[in-house]
């Protein structure tokens, strides 16, 4: 399954407005994400901007780059041009609801 359109998107800022090149913009947004228990394929702009909010920030000034707070605070606030999307099905849900445990 393909990466959602918000990771798309925080990764092709990523490598905008930092020094990061596409590979380690990927892996540092992934990293980020699995911090907050969420996947690239299912997480939505809302998870996203929490996500690069709260948990990106750090992974940046952990890869020494500087203004990782200012590069993250115009990041998320474009992610608000994006479409809220549908909430993709994560197998866990699939298998609760089928079970009878929703």
């Amino acid at each position: 399954m393909a990466d959602s359109e918000a990771f798309a998107f925080v990764c092709d800022q990523l490598e905008e407005k930092t020094p990061l090149d596409r590979l380690a913009a990927r892996g540092t947004v992934r990293l980020a994400l699995k911090q907050a228990g969420l996947e690239a394929r299912s997480v939505t702009p809302d998870q996203m901007k929490v996500v690069v909010e709260k948990v990106l920030p750090g992974e940046l000034s952990s890869r020494g780059i500087e203004a990782g707070e200012t590069t993250c605070a115009a990041i998320a606030g474009g992610l608000r041009s994006l479409a809220p999307g549908e909430l993709v099905e994560t197998p866990d849900a699939v298998f609760k609801r089928l079970g009878g445990g929703a």
